[in-house]
């Protein structure tokens, strides 16, 4: 696993993909700061987390799109498969490689609540609790987009097909909406990320979300290991 984290890891800042997905999201990360928050004289950093957990919806394919699928369209899905490791341990390396540059990108944001410190009133306890389910949140988008590179041939069509799940999983909640009062609407509602998130805007720490996103990675994950054990077959 250790040694499939440092080759993926590597891979990302030896190309450009992992400078990409920085800075794009970095970019447009700053313009929600001074959009929301600079140009209104506001401290609110919820709702700036809020704003910028809809880019892990958009960007986190970026991240997962060649890991599993570029291997099989450079025909070394073969030479992956004849490692002496399990699948599991690959599929594990290479989503701790996504994860940290995800985690990477996150440090990188702490400049915006440091700037609300420096010139308004930053509620540190609040602000970490936020930035908790907004962490959580990019790396099940990470897990659920590992799921669409194991079942394509090619990153662009992973790409494409991880951003399609990750908008319909992101519309959970606005179809329960419309089916309100059905057995439909309270799955969608349990699975929403938008739900799950809320309470961390609201400064709340609640386990059960913790545990729910801890639970989704891993059956994400263990599908991955399925779809990974069937190819090398």
């Amino acid at each position: 696993m250790l040694s499939v984290w440092q080759k993926e890891l590597k891979t990302y800042y030896y190309t450009s993909a992992g400078y990409v997905f920085m800075g794009i999201f970095l970019a447009l990360s700053a313009v929600f700061f001074y959009s929301g928050n600079m140009a209104e004289h506001s401290s609110n950093c919820m709702a700036l987390l809020r704003s910028m957990s809809y880019l892990w919806m958009l960007l986190c394919p970026l991240l997962t799109m060649r890991l599993v699928a570029g291997e099989h369209q450079q025909r070394t899905d073969k030479l992956l498969g004849s490692l002496p490791v399990p699948a599991s341990s690959v599929i594990l390396g290479k989503y701790a490689a996504a994860a940290t540059v995800l985690l990477l990108t996150t440090v990188c944001t702490f400049i915006f609540p440091g700037i609300i410190a420096v010139y308004g009133r930053l509620y540190i306890a609040e602000t970490l609790t936020g930035y908790l389910g907004f962490t959580l949140m990019g790396l099940m988008f990470i897990a659920l987009d590992m799921t669409a590179t194991c079942l394509c041939s090619t990153p662009l069509t992973a790409c494409v097909a991880g951003l399609g799940i990750n908008l319909a999983f992101w519309l959970f909640d606005v179809v329960a909406a419309a089916s309100s009062g059905t057995a439909i609407a309270g799955i969608l509602t349990f699975l929403s990320p938008n739900q799950r998130f809320t309470p961390y805007t609201l400064g709340q720490l609640s386990f059960a979300n913790i545990i729910y996103a801890l639970c989704f990675i891993c059956a994400m994950l263990m599908i991955c290991d399925r779809l990974m054990k069937r190819r090398r077959r």
